[in-house]
């Protein structure tokens, strides 16, 4: 993408799709890393498990869908159990095999997106904000809010790197 007429948003678009698409590579190949025994262990004592960070992200992930106007979730029955609610080891999860298939699915589908957005795409509002509240705040758009998430993948695998001790 870099050419001799690559604009600056092109270049702030780069940015962003290299950010996202890092902390997604990275996050993956942690939890590839692990088993699926691994994936249920505390963190460190009387924390989240490894396998409540995997269904988090990935509810979290399938809610930027209709955040950022891609269309209706795929798994709205992970609130529940990993947005709404705190890790609870009596709560019965899907099977980290189904887990892992979420998390790639939901992942591969707005990572395409992304990569097909143009610059002014990743400049447009996203639905949590309304027109008004947009025209005083711009910076309300796609494109800080993808930045945000690969910010909170970035936060957890802070929290993962201890799994792996």
């Amino acid at each position: 993408m870099t050419t001799a007429t690559t604009t600056q948003q092109e270049l702030f678009v780069l940015s962003g799709l290299i950010t996202w698409e890092q902390a997604i590579k990275r996050a993956t190949a942690l939890f590839d890393g692990l088993s699926d025994e691994d994936l249920n262990k505390e963190i460190v004592p009387g924390k989240n498990r490894v396998v409540y960070l995997l269904g988090h992200l990935t509810a979290v992930h399938d809610r930027m869908l209709p955040l950022l106007g891609l269309g209706e979730r795929l798994y709205p029955h992970l609130d529940e159990l990993f947005v709404t609610n705190p890790d609870n080891p009596a709560a019965s999860f899907p099977p980290a095999s189904q887990l892992r298939e979420f998390w790639t699915t939901v992942n591969q589908q707005l990572t395409s997106r992304f990569r097909s957005w143009t610059p002014e795409e990743w400049l447009q509002k996203h639905t949590a904000v309304s027109d008004e509240d947009f025209a005083k705040e711009p910076h309300r758009n796609r494109f800080s809010l993808v930045i945000n998430r690969a910010g909170h993948i970035q936060y957890h695998l802070g929290q993962l790197a201890w799994a792996k001790k």
